[in-house]
């Protein structure tokens, strides 16, 4: 991913609204920092960090990567009826 400056503005815009919101410390030069930028805005309560990070990942083309569901989730996903079986 190249790194334009509006890019650049945007994640120096997200990494403050999450140190002052989370205290979350991410640092530009990781090299997944965008993806930990997504996962935390994704987290956020704020209406306002979440457009945020929406941003940052229309600017970046990055998504955020799909959520993990628990063995729960799965059992319960899988397993729900879904009809007559027809044969």
């Amino acid at each position: 991913m190249e790194l334009t400056r509006e890019i650049l503005e945007c994640m120096q815009k997200v990494r403050r609204r999450l140190r002052d919101e989370q205290a979350v410390d991410i640092r530009l030069s990781q090299p997944d920092a965008v993806t930990c930028m997504l996962e935390a805005c994704a987290a956020s309560l704020v209406e306002e960090t979440r457009a945020l990070g929406e941003r940052l990942s229309g600017l970046s083309g990055v998504r955020r990567p799909a959520p993990r569901l628990s063995e729960a989730q799965l059992i319960e996903r899988y397993t729900r009826y879904a009809g007559p079986l027809r044969g």
